[in-house]
């Protein structure tokens, strides 16, 4: 019995380990790249909840405990679906929760004088997360067709769908660590990474939104994306990880300050 399981976990590891592990360097990158805007009273805070450990690592702690079905409510929480014509709040939110309702839990949890060591960790590293989820802009595509899951595209002549190519494909084409992504963002003025952190979550998933929108577009079903679909997008993808980290810090900062 022992066998067969290891040969299972071993197939699942072939056939999925390559594009879990590059889904995993985006929001690694968004942690690293949120570590250099934290103020230092943040910094404090999150290193003794964390017990020192970075952004970058617990980064993936919400897909991670997805494999638990005690955990399945927060799924939800991940994404935020409203029809491209519509902004969020013009129609009925979903009574399961959504991006901005688990931002907004997590939130005052962590802010909560009241609320238990344990908690507070257990919600960073899902806000963490989240803030994440929040600028890879399938994951504010369309519920009809799962934020692009159900697209199916040519990924370079391999079968794949439009979100996993956004999760993944672009940011595997990169070739490189998520410290290499991070340390590699353009540099940026005082100025314009305010400019980056203005706003609301809304109006960042307003934006992610309108990207979103875009891709479909350019993306239609059974699309043959290759070097051209990577040149176009490559620069969109570095932005929004690098807007992602510059606003993770700015959240974190507000929660801490």
């Amino acid at each position: 019995m022992k066998k067969i399981t290891f040969l299972l976990f071993m197939v699942v590891q072939l056939s999925f380990g390559n594009d879990m592990f590059w889904a995993k360097t985006g929001h690694r990158v968004i942690g690293e790249v949120a570590e250099n805007y934290l103020n230092r009273k943040t910094k404090r805070a999150i290193n003794s909840l964390l017990d020192g450990q970075s952004l970058a690592l617990v980064a993936n702690f919400a897909d991670e405990i997805k494999a638990d079905r005690s955990f399945s409510k927060f799924g939800p929480w991940h994404y935020v679906n409203f029809p491209a014509d519509k902004k969020y709040g013009d129609v009925t939110p979903s009574k399961y929760g959504d991006l901005v309702a688990g931002i907004a839990h997590c939130t005052s949890v962590i802010k909560d004088k009241k609320s238990s060591r344990a908690d507070k960790v257990f919600y960073l590293k899902l806000l963490i997360h989240l803030v994440g989820d929040l600028h890879q802009p399938m994951h504010a595509g369309k519920s009809e067709d799962k934020g692009g899951n159900d697209i199916q595209v040519q990924w370079f002549n391999k079968g794949s769908n439009l979100h996993r190519v956004w999760d993944s494909g672009i940011i595997n084409s990169f070739g490189m660590s998520y410290t290499e992504l991070a340390n590699t963002m353009p540099k940026l003025s005082k100025k314009q990474c305010r400019e980056i952190q203005k706003g609301t979550i809304v109006d960042w998933i307003q934006e992610s939104k309108l990207l979103a929108n875009e891709i479909y577009s350019f993306t239609p079903s059974g699309a043959k994306l290759k070097y051209k679909y990577t040149y176009k997008y490559t620069s969109v993808v570095r932005s929004q990880l690098q807007k992602g980290g510059i606003r993770l810090a700015q959240v974190l900062n507000d929660i801490f300050k």
